[in-house]
């Protein structure tokens, strides 16, 4: 049986998850695009890789999700005009996926989205009160990495 503050602390966690989804999907639909979440996130790795671009192993190793998964979803984005994906110079076998002009501004759209929700959340914070939720959250964080890297080790 949880304790109650257990039991509000799992009421939390879901419902800030749930709500930090919800408020994102809002933030795309408001922006008349036609994108995914997990389309945007796409984006986010890409925009994260060397201007040269981001081979599709490596999109798939960062959002942890299966090479077929992100080669159908960047063959989507690349129709949708917001990625182009071209043969690495040095090693022909592999391709590379870059932003267009497209994918950049709505790339530079979802970080803006990110840090205006962060200096919102942050504002009426002390400088203690955001370093403990820092420190808090990286804890949480680290929890949910080693569960993860538990539950892959296991399959």
């Amino acid at each position: 049986m949880l304790r109650r503050a257990d039991a509000e602390l799992n009421e939390l966690l879901v419902g800030t998850y749930q709500n930090v989804a919800k408020v994102e999907a809002c933030m795309l639909a408001s922006k008349k695009n036609d994108l995914s979440i997990a389309e945007l996130h796409i984006l986010e790795s890409v925009g994260r890789g060397d201007s040269r671009g981001v081979s599709i192993s490596r999109i798939a190793q960062a959002l942890e999700i299966t090479l077929p998964t992100v080669t159908v979803a960047v063959k989507r984005l690349e129709k949708k005009g917001y990625v182009e994906k071209r043969r690495d110079e040095s090693d022909g076998r592999v391709a590379l996926v870059a932003l267009t002009a497209r994918g950049r501004k709505m790339d530079a759209a979802h970080r803006y989205f990110h840090e205006n929700m962060v200096r919102s959340i942050t504002r009426e914070m002390s400088e203690k009160e955001v370093e403990t939720l820092v420190g808090v959250l990286s804890k949480l964080n680290g929890f949910f990495e080693r569960k993860q890297a538990e539950m892959n080790a296991n399959r």
